[in-house]
């Protein structure tokens, strides 16, 4: 019984630790697949150079679509990604607080979060998705069902723009292996190609698990 006890005062102490260099609490865009898991759907994927932005706009990927009563996509994460979240008739948040897991900051104005594409916009459009139906594209700009979307600070949202992994990280290290399984998991789902720098930028952070 004294092993016992101690072993689960350990693992607790050691779970406390790790949650608190994480943050105060983390946003919850649903789990991607464990980081062995992860490893090998990288290198299943396609690795080419990456396509031209010719063609794209934002428009061609239809987002903040209705998704519940009143909610549209965006209203949905904030929800979501929240504390302590409340909402009008028209799903505008009118209190709750959101941790940026990336720059690990919190806000207590939704005006201040920015819900960011895991994988950009324009960088699905050059890895393959400038051959899909706008409806898959839609489906893609709004999908909650894997870890697309995340609730996050407007600057570091603004700061990462389109760029992959091999261009930027999440300041906050702590995050890295989530971020990467998160990237993963989108392109593995889309089936979308990756360059071979951000394969390696991803594989280095997958290390950090």
């Amino acid at each position: 019984m004294r092993r016992i006890s101690t072993f689960l005062i350990t693992t607790v102490a050691a779970t406390a630790a790790l949650a608190l260099s994480a943050g105060p609490a983390l946003a919850s865009p649903p789990t991607p697949p464990s980081a062995s898991t992860a490893a090998t759907e990288l290198a299943s994927l396609t690795v080419k150079a990456e396509g031209s932005t010719t063609g794209y706009s934002r428009d061609l990927f239809p987002h903040w679509i209705n998704q519940s009563g009143t909610c549209d996509t965006r209203e949905e994460v904030l929800k979501r990604d929240g504390t302590g979240v409340k909402v009008d008739s028209s799903c505008h948040p009118t209190a709750g607080s959101w941790y940026s897991v990336y720059d690990k900051q919190t806000f207590t104005n939704s005006s201040d979060v920015d819900i960011d594409h895991i994988v950009p916009l324009a960088e699905a459009w050059k890895s393959g998705a400038n051959t899909w139906t706008t409806a898959k594209r839609q489906e893609f700009a709004n999908n909650l069902t894997i870890s697309q979307l995340i609730a996050v600070s407007a600057s570091s949202n603004r700061s990462k723009g389109d760029k992959d992994p091999s261009e930027w990280k999440p300041t906050n290290t702590a995050v890295h292996c989530m971020y990467a399984r998160y990237w993963i998991w989108v392109k593995y789902t889309y089936k979308l190609s990756l360059q071979s720098a951000e394969k390696t930028a991803l594989q280095q952070m997958l290390g950090t698990c």
